[in-house]
């Protein structure tokens, strides 16, 4: 039995028909009759044949490869929650294809506009974008290259980019309202960066939460999604504004460096400082006291971006509206 593995040649010999119709039928292109590509498909299974990517490729003008664009850098992707979850709403939502992922990291000290260069030079078919900044400029990049795209969290300017978000506004309402609720009158926030739409928008939530109670609203400092972020924007707040009671961390992990510092000032949770935190992606689980969180469904929220990039591969028809999905709030022991 010969070890050469079978070609192009040999499946158009098998199934009778010539080696043009017998790629058209194996690349999915057009102009095959149902009788060659049923013969096709039969010769393919019985020889085992396996396209040539490379080959394919030139047929179709497609690289199988989509991008997960994360401009972050590759030791904050690894402990991020939050991205672990976007990496397997992707995973999920090509599970079953034949896509390979291509996923593309900031690099330390590298120079502006490495990955907005590969996307637009025909190595990946689409993008999905997640945890982006403003300075990034990715959303005119991927317009110049007119690549197909989705983006996790709100885009910055172009309004014709697709994308899929959870509600951060409403999330951040749910969570300053409950501090109200329980009699809370000095309540502080630790942002996420204010270059990105969740740290924006979860920001605006609390300020008007707190407006609508006619609470101050002076008391907030920048963070940036980070354990040690979180403890030293902790540390900051509670110097500028040593009578607060309690503390909306827009981050469960920023919440965890959060109850660091209250800890180690001798303050007690919820006693003497109520906190909250957002995202639920197992952090809360996990903290002394139990951490008081909003849901934020990332894993789904990234396989619905997922879906509608494929759609938008495949020509098919896809949702031109935002696709905003609600959180909710979690009882934990922190409020």
């Amino acid at each position: 039995m010969s070890s050469v593995p079978p070609t192009l040649d040999d499946v158009a010999r098998e199934a009778r028909v010539s080696r043009s119709t017998a790629s058209r039928a194996i690349n999915g292109g057009d102009r095959v009759s149902p009788e060659a590509q049923a013969a096709v498909d039969d010769a393919v299974a019985r020889l085992g044949y396996t396209p040539n990517r490379a080959a394919r490729s030139l047929v179709t003008r497609r690289t199988d490869s989509i991008a997960l664009v994360v401009p972050e850098p590759d030791t904050l992707v690894l402990t991020d929650p939050f991205l672990t979850g976007v990496l397997r709403g992707v995973t999920d939502g090509i599970a079953g294809t034949d896509l390979q992922l291509v996923l593309l990291l900031n690099r330390q000290g590298e120079a502006p506009g490495r990955i907005a260069r590969y996307l637009g030079s025909g190595h990946v078919d689409g993008a999905i974008v997640a945890s982006h900044h403003r300075r990034d400029q990715l959303e005119a990049a991927l317009t110049r290259a007119q690549l197909p795209a989705v983006f996790v969290g709100r885009p910055f300017g172009d309004a014709t980019h697709h994308y899929v978000d959870v509600d951060n506004i409403a999330g951040a309402h749910m969570a300053t309202q409950r501090l109200v609720d329980v009699g809370r009158k000095r309540i502080g926030t630790i942002t996420g960066p204010l270059d990105m739409s969740a740290g924006i928008d979860r920001l605006q939530g609390w300020r008007e939460t707190l407006e609508a109670a006619g609470l101050p609203t002076d008391a907030f400092v920048e963070g940036d999604f980070t354990a040690i972020g979180g403890a030293t924007a902790a540390e900051k707040l509670l110097d500028e504004h040593p009578d607060l009671d309690a503390i909306f961390a827009v981050s469960d992990l920023m919440a965890e460096g959060v109850l660091h510092t209250l800890h180690a000032r001798g303050l007690r949770v919820p006693e003497d400082v109520a906190l909250i935190g957002f995202d639920d992606l197992g952090v809360a689980q996990h903290t002394t006291p139990r951490l008081t969180t909003v849901h934020n469904p990332v894993v789904q929220t990234t396989m619905a971006a997922t879906a509608t990039l494929l759609g938008l591969l495949a020509g098919a028809p896809v949702p031109a509206a935002p696709q905003i999905f609600r959180p909710y709030l979690v009882e934990g022991e922190t409020a």
